[in-house]
């Protein structure tokens, strides 16, 4: 899941969730400008997407399908589509996974049936996950910045280290 890096933190202060902008096929980068972030449920719920992009396309699709169908429950949402894509003959096979958050819970969705809720509350998929969450807890346990700036500074962070992030960010807020 090259060329992608997605982090979300919610605290007392709030909730964001932010993503590079880098589509990177093997080591050569296709887009330098993606959006890889969305507003779903009446903006109540905001999604992002680490991986194969017209799999999250159509991941986000079949997620904002189980919002409507459970009157926007985050959980349930997260854990039915998880269920349908690890059985489903056509879905198992999409190479993607999803960081999705309302006001008070963020989840990391994949494909092989796993619903995280992080401990911490911060969210952090794709190659440069690891960074963006070092960066992020070390932000969080030492500053007293609102979620979108630790999203920020931390994603500029990433992209000083990781090849595959760029600091082309994007970030919604809820």
């Amino acid at each position: 899941m090259k060329g992608t890096t997605v982090l979300g933190i919610i605290n007392s202060k709030g909730a964001a969730l932010g993503a590079d902008g880098q589509i990177t096929l093997d080591d050569t980068v296709l887009k330098a400008g993606a959006v890889k972030i969305r507003r779903l449920y009446n903006n109540t719920i905001l999604a992002g997407f680490a991986g194969a992009t017209a799999d999250a396309l159509t991941l986000f699709e079949k997620f904002e399908g189980r919002l409507t169908e459970y009157s926007g429950n985050l959980t349930r949402s997260a854990v039915e589509l998880a269920k349908e894509w690890r059985t489903d003959k056509y879905l198992r096979r999409l190479e993607a996974l999803l960081a999705v958050m309302d006001k008070k819970q963020g989840l990391i969705i994949s494909g092989t049936g796993d619903v995280i809720e992080p401990d911490d509350g911060i969210l952090a998929i794709g190659s440069g996950g690891p960074y963006a969450l070092a960066a992020a807890r070390a932000l969080k346990q030492n500053t007293k910045l609102d979620p979108k700036t630790i999203v920020e500074k931390s994603l500029l962070i990433t992209a000083a280290i990781c090849i595959y992030t760029n600091s082309n960010i994007t970030v919604e807020t809820l």
